[in-house]
């Protein structure tokens, strides 16, 4: 251990730290090795918190050049877009909507090393008030509070990687707007729904995989992979009753929170029905925690499906989405007790309803905050 290491743990948000636990610790020395970051910060959670922080709610835009790889690429449910300057230019356009945002860290889950790169996964909840134009009205002066997730690649005190997903439809509802109506209205590529067949199955007519379920003090996030894979991909929903703590409770889209088995249940057949060949992609996971306090897992995964049934997103189209989702599992006594799952149903509605033929609009979504 080098001299300007000290012997601390990484902030743990069990122990419920605010902004000012932050920066009250800023310039105290590393709590872990950060080749290239700013003297500033003390770890990596430290930093996504803090230069949220800075750039979101004390408005150091320019913070950006500095925090941002000039070749970043960023996913989020409006497109993927390249370039520093982009995520400048988002961020302003969104400060000029929503002024007084904030951006409540609830956790930071991560993995990683200065040498290959940190990865984060940041939970948040947003508030501010709609006093900005959008391309939906004039402002509204409404007050909103959503969920969301960013999750960041970060190398030498710049991110390069991100992934971007928020309760967008909850947005655009406390705005007062009809999300679907706003849906209809939207101009989709020509290429946007020229997908083939959805990858569920091995091959063709075979059985799906049903993945064995390790222990989860052991490996927790193969525990949630496994599980992912059974209850989405195979049509277990029965890993619901088997894997989930009796009194869960989860955190979804449309500032929806579920309690128990049977609302979970729900949501998952509601969700499959919609789209019947529904197939879920895990695509990145990082974990925190031990068996004596419980585990974090947070997973990306991509999930794609054909719009084929009736359910709360209208009358079938026809039409193949593709989500970012991004979900957090908290693990005690071997089951899960919580669950955040973000996406952006607002996006989806766009990708089932708006028109196609159109080109894509080159600005960013108006409701999506880089961070």
């Amino acid at each position: 251990m080098t001299d300007d290491i000290q012997p601390l743990p990484v902030f743990d948000f069990a122990d419920r730290p605010d902004i000012a636990d932050f920066e009250r610790a800023a310039n105290t020395g590393r709590r872990q090795p950060l080749r290239g970051f700013d003297a500033d910060y003390t770890d990596i959670v430290d930093y996504i918190v803090r230069c949220t922080h800075k750039i979101w709610e004390e408005k150091a835009i320019g913070l950006i050049y500095t925090h941002y790889a000039h070749n970043a690429v960023v996913h989020s449910p409006a497109g993927v877009f390249y370039g520093r300057e982009t995520v400048v230019r988002n961020t302003l356009q969104n400060q000029a909507i929503w002024g007084d945002l904030r951006a409540y860290a609830d956790d930071v889950i991560w993995g990683g090393n200065e040498d290959e790169g940190y990865y984060s996964s940041h939970r948040h909840v947003n508030t501010a008030t709609h006093t900005g134009y959008t391309e939906f009205g004039p402002p509204t002066g409404r007050k909103i509070l959503y969920w969301g997730i960013a999750d960041c690649l970060i190398r030498e005190n710049r991110i390069v990687e991100e992934w971007l997903t928020h309760d967008g439809v909850t947005i655009v509802k406390q705005m007062g707007y009809d999300p679907l109506s706003l849906a209809k209205q939207a101009v989709l590529p020509a290429t946007l729904h020229t997908h083939g067949e959805i990858d569920r199955l091995p091959t063709g007519q075979q059985a799906p995989e049903f993945a064995p379920v390790p222990n989860a003090d052991g490996d927790p996030q193969g525990f949630i992979r496994a599980v992912w894979q059974n209850l989405w991909n195979a049509r277990l929903v029965n890993m619901v009753r088997e894997h989930y703590a009796p009194g869960l409770v989860a955190f979804l889209p449309d500032a929806r929170k579920l309690y128990g088995y049977g609302d979970y249940e729900n949501f998952v057949i509601t969700l499959m029905a919609c789209f019947p060949d529904l197939a879920v992609t895990v695509d990145h996971q990082c974990v925190l925690g031990d068996e004596r306090r419980g585990y974090r897992v947070a997973t990306r995964s991509t999930f794609q499906g054909t719009h084929e049934g009736y359910g709360p997103y209208g009358a079938p189209t026809g039409r193949r989405v593709s989500m970012i989702v991004i979900s957090h599992h908290t693990i005690q006594g071997g089951r899960v007790v919580k669950e955040w799952t973000v996406f952006d149903e607002f996006a989806l509605l766009k990708q089932l309803h708006g028109r196609i033929g159109g080109a894509s609009d080159s600005g960013p979504d108006v409701i999506e905050a880089s961070q």
